[in-house]
Parts: C-alpha cells; sequence; structure tokens
C-alpha cells in the first residue's frame, strides 16, 4: 500500500445536452445521465447510482482484506445495496444505505468468524466511512452443510 495521503482524480465533460463523459486514468471512460428520476434517459449510470455502487464494490473489497487476515474461508460474496435519497431541511440528500451482503462460506468455515468479518467490513469500508448518511448492514450467511439462509440479527 502506498503511504497516505492517497488522491484520486476524475475528469469530467459535456455538451449542453446528452450524456457526461466520466473519466480516469487507466480506465474506461463511463457515459453517465442523471438518473430517470430526474428525467435522465434508462440505461446509464448516473451520479447516484454510481454512489451506491461505490458502496457495494468499496464493501466487498473491504470484506476481502478482513477476510484474508482473519483467515476466513468463504465462496461467494454478492451485496445488495439501497440508497435513500430524501430532502432534509430544504437539502435533497441520501439519507440512509442498506447493505445486504450475503455470504456463502466453505464447509467447516465458522459462522461466528464470518458474521465477525462482515461487521468488521462494514466498519473499515472508507467510501461508508466518509458518508453523513445512516449505514446499515442486513447480513445472510449460507452454511454449505445445510444450505440454509440465517440473517443475522
Amino acid at each position: 500500500m502506498h503511504p497516505f495521503p492517497h488522491h484520486y482524480r476524475t475528469v469530467a465533460s459535456a455538451t449542453q445536452d446528452g450524456l457526461v463523459q466520466l473519466g480516469t486514468e487507466s480506465a474506461p471512460t463511463l457515459e453517465t445521465s442523471a438518473p430517470p428520476e430526474f428525467g435522465g434517459p434508462p440505461g446509464y449510470w448516473s451520479p447516484e447510482t454510481l454512489l451506491v455502487g461505490a458502496i457495494a464494490d468499496c464493501y466487498i473489497l473491504t470484506f476481502r482484506a478482513v477476510a484474508r487476515a482473519s483467515r476466513l474461508e468463504w465462496r461467494n460474496l454478492a451485496v445488495e445495496v439501497e440508497g435513500v435519497l430524501d430532502r432534509v431541511e430544504g437539502v435533497t440528500r441520501f439519507v440512509r444505505f442498506t447493505l445486504k451482503p450475503r455470504l456463502e462460506i466453505t464447509a467447516g468455515a465458522s459462522d461466528t468468524l464470518a458474521r465477525t468479518v462482515l461487521e468488521k467490513a462494514k466498519r473499515g469500508c472508507l467510501v461508508t466511512n466518509s458518508l453523513n448518511a445512516e449505514c446499515t448492514v442486513e447480513p445472510t450467511v449460507l452454511l454449505p452443510e445445510s444450505a440454509s439462509a440465517s440473517p443475522m440479527s
């Protein structure tokens, strides 16, 4: 890892109408637009969906690091994230994010350790740590022996 502080840069460009071109070094350019809720066309990433996607992505990458350090053996992790945008005191902003990770662990892996790692990933996610909206995690751990889901309370 590089020493702190880290710097991240993007460039966005657009004309009066149409899509926004969003780019960064060494990555493909994204075409974005306002979401349909704000009158944009369907089928494009928007600033809102990019933010919610960044939360899901960061959570998984943080989980990987914590799982590796904790020696948790797992098969698959899928994370659904819902962001709620609302008006608060005359300002439109995200007020809540709900993460719903669904983790499949390997046979013999500890359910307790899996839940601990899922919670540590939430605490370590730098994207959610940078937001002022409420952020909750509602994980499910899938045990291979029974293939049943056990939601975390």
